[in-house]
């Protein structure tokens, strides 16, 4: 895709979305252990996840499974016994959850004060503003052939940015796990990353295979096609 078209409609989606995501909310308790999340970038039901995990300023281990994926989506259906996403996996209690609205309830009692945005409390409505978003970019569902790293990658983003979406696209796309560090707006962990990185600029990628470290979403996706791309 042209890459003006491509951060134009990738912005679409943000504005589609009410831009839920792009502050932090309700600061949670980070659990001990990650919280791992089998999703893919397209499905309105993780986008709704996604933006509580950014609105409660908590990472996550995720496990892409996009539609025709072949990596995760087997793991994610014994995991859970359905063929249904996104699926929530705290290792931390043992529960595994499906429902976004489920989950999100879960994040928000167990990690915080019980709060969630209005935006994620509004049910079937809340759906349909996070299914509107699928609208401005419907090509980018399936998953393409790659490698797989050994070990997960790293990406500091949060939700409602155009450029991290990007990015997430392609790892969705390409099967590849990674920890999301979510840093929206208000983030108490953002001074933690500008000593990392040096800077406030999300997407920031690392890759600990190859001992990679990018700013910029253009480079980052050439990068993932080029290293991990069959």
């Amino acid at each position: 895709m042209n890459r003006t078209l491509d951060v134009v409609t990738s912005t679409l989606v943000s504005g589609l979305t009410a831009a839920q995501g792009y502050y932090v909310f309700h600061h949670a308790r980070q659990p001990e252990q990650m919280l791992e999340l089998y999703e893919f970038e397209a499905c309105p039901f993780c986008r709704k996840v996604r933006e509580g995990l950014s609105a409660l300023d908590l990472d996550a281990k995720i496990y892409p499974c996009p539609p025709n994926g072949t990596r995760y989506r087997p793991e994610a259906i014994a995991l859970g016994g359905q063929k249904q996403f996104p699926l929530l996996v705290d290792p931390n209690t043992n529960r595994r959850l499906y429902e976004s609205e489920q989950i999100l309830r879960y994040l928000a009692t167990t990690y915080g004060d019980g709060r969630l945005p209005l935006a994620l409390r509004l049910g079937p409505l809340s759906t349909l503003r996070s299914a509107a978003g699928g609208i401005a970019r419907p090509s980018r569902f399936r998953a393409t052939p790659s490698k797989a790293p050994k070990a997960a990658l790293e990406l500091w983003s949060f939700e409602a940015s155009p450029f991290c979406r990007i990015v997430r696209e392609s790892l969705s796309r390409l099967e590849l796990p990674y920890v999301l560090h979510n840093v929206a707006k208000k983030s108490q962990k953002r001074d933690a990353f500008v000593a990392k990185s040096g800077k406030m600029m999300v997407p920031f990628l690392v890759d600990p295979n190859t001992d990679t470290a990018m700013f910029e979403s253009a480079d980052i996706v050439r990068y993932l096609e080029r290293t991990y791309g069959a």
